[in-house]
C-alpha cells in the first residue's frame, strides 16, 4: 500500500504525472487508524530519505577509498578533536555522534588498533571510560579534514543557498531535539 493511500475502501491517493492526491482526514472512524501523507509530505520524506542516504553513501565511500577512514570514524576523531584536551566520557561520545554505547566501543577498539584513540579510566569515576584523540589521531584529521570538508562542500553545501543552509539546521535541529527528548 502506499504511503500516500486513504484509509481502507477508499480509492489509491497516489496518480502519475504530477496529479494530487486528497490525504483522508482523521475523523471519530479513522482516529486510531494511519495518518496517511499527503504527496507534498511524501515528497519532502522521500527526498530527505533518498538524499541523505546517497550523500552520507558517498561520503563514507570517498573518504574510505581516499584515506581509509569510515565517516563514523572521522567523526569521533572530529567529536574527540573538538573537546577540551581531546577527551570525552564514552557516553558523552556516543551521544555526541548519535551512536549506541556497545557500537561505539567496536568503532573505538577499531581507532585504538590505528593508534588514533586511546581509552583510559576516568579518574574521577573507576567505573567511567575515556576517550582521547591521539597524536597520530589528531594528525590525521588535520591531514584528511580538507578532502573530507571539500567534499562536503561538492556534494551538500554547493547545492543551497545561505536561506537552504538555514532552514535544513533549523528544522533538523527541531526534529533531533524531539526525538531526544522523547
Amino acid at each position: 500500500m502506499s504511503v500516500t493511500a486513504g484509509r481502507a475502501g477508499s480509492e489509491t491517493a497516489e496518480r502519475a504525472g504530477s496529479e494530487t492526491a486528497e490525504r483522508a482526514a482523521p475523523d471519530a472512524e479513522t482516529a486510531c487508524g494511519p495518518r496517511w501523507l499527503d504527496p507534498s509530505e511524501a515528497a519532502a520524506w522521500r527526498a530527505y530519505i533518498n538524499g541523505s542516504q546517497r550523500l552520507l553513501g558517498t561520503l563514507n565511500r570517498e573518504l574510505t577509498a581516499a584515506h581509509g577512514l569510515s565517516l563514523d570514524d572521522y567523526r569521533i576523531l572530529v567529536e574527540l578533536s573538538e573537546s577540551p584536551g581531546g577527551v570525552l566520557r564514552m557516553s558523552e561520545l556516543a551521544d555526541g555522534i548519535v551512536s549506541s554505547r556497545s557500537r561505539l566501543t567496536h568503532q573505538v577498539r577499531r581507532l585504538e588498533d590505528t593508534d588514533h584513540v586511546r581509552r583510559q579510566e576516568c579518574p574521577d569515576d573507576g567505573r567511567g571510560v575515556l576517550a582521547v584523540i591521539t597524536p597520530h589521531g589528531r594528525s590525521v584529521l588535520e591531514r584528511i579534514a580538507p578532502f573530507h570538508l571539500e567534499s562536503v562542500r561538492r556534494h551538500f553545501v554547493d547545492h543551497l543557498s545561505p536561506a537552504e543552509q538555514q532552514v535544513l539546521a533549523d528544522v533538523f535541529s527541531r526534529v533531533d531535539a524531539a526525538i531526544a527528548g522523547s
